[in-house]
């Protein structure tokens, strides 16, 4: 058996079903982060236990969350509000949690947006660390979202969990996406001025982690980025075959794209203009995509 964290924030349209997908286990612990909604409310139905802590930054969150929340089993899950537990998923992280060999498993996404799985431009699978053992593995921040620290070594599970980003509509996902450009903007400086291009990993990294997170830091420095992501996603990644729902998808990532190119700008010639409570991510993200 496993421990499942979810993690909330305004979730009342999602908690219920999230819930539900996760009762598989017998130890859910949602960690909610002060929602204004009905979030706590409607899952303080079900046999969860719910906790209530002000949100800071999202590494801080699961950080704070791991630290101070006792799981009931030695192995945790994290799922977000907006994602779903899966039994074939459930099945192959208990079966997992055997091995002497690993701290730690990552779990890939499958975008659903628009009612259709975006399998090609989401660059699937794009895996994120979900399943570990408690004690072993810490996050810190980075972007709008987070990173992990393990202790350990680590594995990739083959089952695969459903992400909902459009449940709450489109307009949701604009204002949502306002807020994580700024964090993002924040970054792409810091990157600028310290970072560097890891072309090992570029080419010939271990794992799709390590390529996934050169190829961002590259990209970082290319001109013309929301068109040149535009261009990767719907015609190299392959966009165009999801239809409709791809063409939008890849659209709204590059004007996610000039959003932070906007604001990189703002912060480095007007600094002053650009420092605004308005300005500063407070909402826990569903799920991060970049």
């Amino acid at each position: 058996m496993i421990t499942i964290y979810i993690l909330t924030y305004n979730e009342e349209l999602d908690i219920a079903a999230c819930i539900e997908s996760a009762m598989l286990s017998d130890d859910i612990i949602v960690v909610d982060s002060v929602s204004s909604d009905r979030t706590v409310e409607i899952a303080n139905k079900y046999p969860v236990r719910v906790v209530e802590h002000a949100f800071e930054s999202h590494g801080k969150q699961r950080t704070w969350m791991l630290e101070n929340i006792s799981p009931k089993y030695d192995w945790v899950y994290i799922l977000e509000a907006d994602e779903r537990m899966t039994p074939e998923l459930f099945a192959e992280c208990v079966e997992a949690t055997k091995s002497p060999d690993y701290i730690g498993y990552y779990a890939a996404e499958r975008v659903m947006f628009m009612n259709t799985w975006i399998r090609h431009s989401t660059q699937y699978p794009r895996y994120q660390l979900r399943l570990f053992r408690h004690g072993k593995v810490w996050f810190t921040d980075y972007g709008h979202t987070e990173r992990e620290v393990c202790e350990g070594n680590t594995s990739f599970l083959k089952e695969t969990y459903p992400h909902y980003t459009s449940g709450k509509g489109l307009s949701r996902w604009i204002e949502k996406h306002n807020r994580y450009s700024t964090d993002e903007a924040r970054e792409t400086l810091h990157q600028l001025e310290k970072g560097s291009i890891n072309w090992r990993d570029l080419f010939f990294g271990k794992t799709e982690i390590e390529r996934r997170r050169a190829l961002k830091n590259l990209s970082l420095r290319v001109p013309g980025r929301p068109l040149v992501r535009f261009f990767y996603m719907y015609f190299l990644l392959g966009g165009c075959l999801d239809g409709r729902a791809g063409f939008t998808w890849c659209t709204l990532q590059a004007f996610y794209e000039y959003l932070i190119l906007l604001k990189t700008w703002e912060m480095k010639h007007m600094p002053v203009n650009s420092i605004h409570p308005e300005g500063v991510a407070h909402e826990l993200p569903v799920a991060s995509n970049q």
